[in-house]
Parts: C-alpha cells; sequence; structure tokens
C-alpha cells in the first residue's frame, strides 16, 4: 500500500471509534436543553448575541471537525462537515430568521453523525463528494448572476443613454 493512500484511511483507534468529547460536544450545543418535544442547545441562546454569537459557535463547532480530521475522516466527509457549519453560520446571521434556523438545523448534530458514520466505514465518500460538488456550483452561481446582472445593467443604460441622446439631438 502505497504511502499517501495510507495516511487518508481512518485510524480504527478505540478512542477515536466513539469520540465521547466530540459527542458530548455537539450535544451541549444542539440539543442540551430540552422544551418540551423539542430540544435546542447553547449554539441557539449563544446565537442570539449579535454578531459575535454565530462567529463564536461556529469556532466551537469546528473543533469537532479537528477532530474527524486527527480520526482520519476522508476529505469529502470534512468538507461536508464545513458546509454544514457554514450553512449554520451564514443563515445564522440573518436575525430572528437566522435564530429560528439555529434551534432546528442542529449543524454539530449532523457532523457528529458525518464523523461516526465514516469512521464506521458506512458512509459512501462519494456521496459526500456530489454534495461538495453540488454546493460548488450553487456557489458559483451566486457568484456569477450578480456579475452578468451587472453587465445586463450596464448594456442596457448604454442603449438607454444612446437612444435618449440620438433623441435629443434629433429634436
Amino acid at each position: 500500500m502505497s504511502q499517501t493512500s495510507k495516511s487518508r484511511e481512518p485510524k480504527y483507534y478505540d478512542h477515536f471509534r466513539d469520540d465521547p468529547q466530540a459527542e458530548q460536544l455537539a450535544w451541549l450545543m444542539d440539543s442540551s436543553i430540552s422544551i418540551g418535544r423539542f430540544s435546542i442547545g447553547l449554539d441557539a441562546i449563544i446565537g442570539l448575541i449579535p454578531g459575535l454569537g454565530d462567529l463564536l459557535t461556529s469556532l466551537i463547532g469546528y473543533w469537532i471537525v479537528v477532530r474527524a480530521m486527527q480520526a482520519g475522516v476522508h476529505r469529502a466527509a470534512i468538507l461536508r462537515m464545513v458546509a454544514n457549519l457554514g450553512v449554520d453560520a451564514l443563515v445564522g446571521i440573518v436575525p430572528v430568521v437566522g435564530d429560528m434556523f439555529d434551534m432546528a438545523f442542529k449543524a454539530n448534530m449532523k457532523n457528529i453523525k458525518i464523523y461516526r458514520e465514516a469512521l464506521s466505514g458506512t458512509r459512501a465518500p462519494l456521496k459526500d463528494w456530489g454534495f461538495v460538488v453540488v454546493v460548488s456550483v450553487i456557489l458559483l452561481l451566486m457568484l456569477a448572476l450578480p456579475i452578468l446582472g451587472i453587465i445586463f445593467l450596464v448594456q442596457w443604460l448604454d442603449h438607454f443613454f444612446m437612444a435618449a441622446t440620438a433623441f435629443v439631438i434629433s429634436a
């Protein structure tokens, strides 16, 4: 087996199979407070702090990603975990709607599930790569559409002012 492929295989040490610290952190951040049939965590409460709340909870969530990287989880799963935290942070910055989203999305619990499945070998890397490709295409479209809109607007304004200038000159 080559050295590069050997370093990418998950390390099946007993202390990495079940990562109680990462699981405890995910539970604390996403599900530790029961409210009737629902549960929220510190993520939803800390996220209420304008500006810093979502940044802080994302930084805490990245600790789970670092643990997964140390355990040898494949890159596609790591990218998926980072995308979960990114979505949580981006939507979380929207006032009120983002706070409600934080209560429901539970990015850390999703990441623990990905972490566990990747280590046990039940998670297909192809599924994660597909997700990464879809997210990348969406991000590229989000970048391209405003640029195309600006180009269209400039062309329309150019045409409008040329027509207005021709009308003023002919009058």
